[in-house]
């Protein structure tokens, strides 16, 4: 039974993909609040369609409708947790040697690359893009090469959930194929890899000669229905980077 058609995307599909994301650079200047409210909005509207993506991963996986809902509510709670913390993940303040306090400020990386898990392919779709997303990323994703449409179906909910144009760009087609043109690409900041152990190895060793910023599974297993593995402050970490501001001070 045919359930749809994808693209095969190639090396052209992520260069205009990354133009894109360099496009909407204003989610970045975005304040924590805003961007929350968007993600807010956005598991509002994905929830009001549990159903229907709850029938599209059973058709696409096999399981049962039960496993299908299960995926699509764990889904919805996993966009409210960082939509929570897009404005509560911030900096510290450290006191140094000298006379100065030092605020480390979390920032965005910039445009990423992510290659997204092939199982669970809402729920690890969405648990890999939205932390990204809500630290004022944007995102080039490469969505479940075995089950595609879970992820490109969140596009219409993308539409109606006022994620700007270019945040979040979807290119799908061969996972390790993509993966290696996102971690050659100069314009790409950042790149996670949520794959097996050879693909890890690539993306490290390509990243590494242009200085990109790799994150990367080694092939290890997660279980993204398990909040321990699939959320949390890691996630957000790696979404990141620290902006050191020294402010001296008298006696």
């Amino acid at each position: 039974m045919l359930l749809g058609e994808v693209g095969d995307g190639n090396r052209k599909d992520i260069r205009n993909a990354v133009e894109a994301a360099h496009a909407a650079r204003g989610w970045a200047s975005a304040t924590g609040h805003a961007r929350a409210q968007v993600l807010y909005f956005l598991a509002e509207n994905l929830a009001a369609r549990s159903a229907e993506f709850a029938g599209r991963i059973a058709g696409l996986t096999g399981c049962s409708p039960e496993d299908g809902q299960r995926e699509v509510d764990a889904s919805v709670e996993r966009i409210f947790y960082y939509a929570a913390m897009a404005d509560k993940y911030d900096g510290h303040v450290h006191h140094t040697v000298l006379r100065n306090v030092t605020l480390a400020m979390p920032e965005p990386i910039g445009v990423m690359g992510i290659i997204c898990p092939n199982e669970s392919p809402l729920l690890g779709f969405l648990s890999a893009v939205i932390p990204a997303i809500a630290m004022g990323n944007r995102v080039v994703a490469v969505p479940s090469e075995s089950f595609p449409l879970s992820a490109t179906d969140v596009y219409q909910v993308l539409d109606t959930s006022d994620v700007p144009g270019g945040v979040l760009n979807i290119v799908t087609g061969k996972q390790e194929v993509l993966a290696k043109v996102l971690a050659n690409h100069l314009d790409v900041d950042g790149i996670w890899y949520f794959g097996h152990q050879a693909g890890s190895r690539m993306v490290e060793h390509d990243s590494a000669g242009n200085m990109k910023r790799a994150w990367v599974n080694h092939g290890r297993y997660r279980d993204w229905m398990n909040p321990a593995h699939g959320q949390g402050e890691a996630f957000l970490r790696q979404a990141t980077q620290v902006k050191n501001i020294w402010i001296p001070y008298g006696e």
